[in-house]
């Protein structure tokens, strides 16, 4: 990886994945919203907000090296995988894309988690 110029550089890969991550739940709950079978997708749909907002709050905590930066991102493993299994359930290409980047968020964030 190189030289560390900041404390956290180390995290970069992990901030990236969750920036990912959080987008691309964004924007699988637009796109869910305007889905015919909606009223199927509302356990799904929660939980991409929880993740989302979950990978956010794993940003913030590692971009300002917070004391439970790594406790977030444990968590955030959790609910990753939890979104992941939800949105795989649906076949169209969002939640399917969606369920791919919270798959590589929560390694990341176990990887982080770990350091």
């Amino acid at each position: 990886m190189g030289i560390v110029t900041n404390v956290t550089d180390a995290y970069q890969k992990c901030i990236d994945a969750c920036g990912r991550c959080a987008q691309a739940c964004y924007e699988c709950f637009e796109a869910c919203l305007n889905e015919a079978d909606v009223q199927a997708r509302t356990k799904c749909i929660k939980m991409l907000i929880e993740c989302a907002r979950m990978c956010e709050m794993s940003v913030a905590g590692m971009s300002s090296n917070a004391n439970f930066a790594k406790d977030h991102c444990k968590l955030c493993a959790t609910v990753c995988d939890a979104c992941a299994q939800d949105c795989a359930m649906f076949k169209d290409q969002h939640c399917q894309q969606c369920a791919q980047e919270c798959r590589t968020c929560a390694q990341e964030c176990r990887s982080m988690a770990g350091m």
